[in-house]
């Protein structure tokens, strides 16, 4: 099993060390570790045709600025802020900018808890028949295509607290984002999902 340097504070100052002296086990680890979340993160503010090109940025970035890393947060939430910042402004570059409430209607309150989670069941269908199958994979389609086409912001909140589950402490740093404002883009992020959902059902 391959050895987390960096679990602790103190890994995580040899890990930097053997990074800056150009050590390749430190940076084939960083890279193992932090490739694909850095590719995820990108891929939910900018978009699969642009993801690649910014997290391959953003290494170059990180490399030159590894020399003044204070350590003020963890290595692994300092390369998703580069990240989230490239993907930013990548994004603005390619004038595809969205409105935070683009194309979305609000969700009452009483239908969430106070985690944000719906409270009724969105999927009570029976899955043991074929039929049922094919229509849980046609849903997933419903929902991937809803959440491809959430706002960036929506979608980056979505993705890093629901699906990596990242805490909120690290989704508002990497993003630049109040606490109140990552949880009012969760919220309206999983709106839109439930949304599409629904509509999937009634029709």
């Amino acid at each position: 099993m391959k050895k987390n340097y960096a679990s602790t504070k103190s890994d995580e100052k040899a890990l930097i060390e053997g990074l800056l002296n150009g050590d390749a086990a430190s940076f084939e680890f960083v890279v193992t570790e932090y490739h694909s979340i850095m590719l995820s993160v990108s891929r939910a503010i900018v978009g699969e045709a642009f993801a690649d090109e910014v997290v391959q940025e953003a290494w170059i970035s990180a490399i030159k600025a590894l020399p003044k890393f204070e350590g003020r947060s963890s290595l692994k939430t300092w390369l998703l802020h580069i990240t989230s910042n490239g993907a930013k402004t990548r994004l603005r570059r390619e004038s595809r900018q969205l409105s935070l409430d683009d194309g979305w209607e609000a969700e009452p309150g009483s239908k969430f808890d106070h985690t944000g989670h719906r409270i009724d069941d969105v999927l009570p269908w029976n899955i043991d028949t074929p039929e049922a199958l094919l229509e849980n994979e046609q849903l997933k389609q419903v929902i991937e295509s809803c959440y491809q086409q959430l706002p960036p912001n929506q979608r980056a909140v979505l993705t890093m607290y629901d699906m990596e589950g990242f805490e909120m402490s690290e989704v508002c740093n990497i993003l630049d984002l109040s606490a109140s404002n990552v949880r009012v883009l969760l919220h309206r992020a999983r709106t839109a999902v439930h949304h599409s959902i629904d509509n999937y059902r009634e029709s």
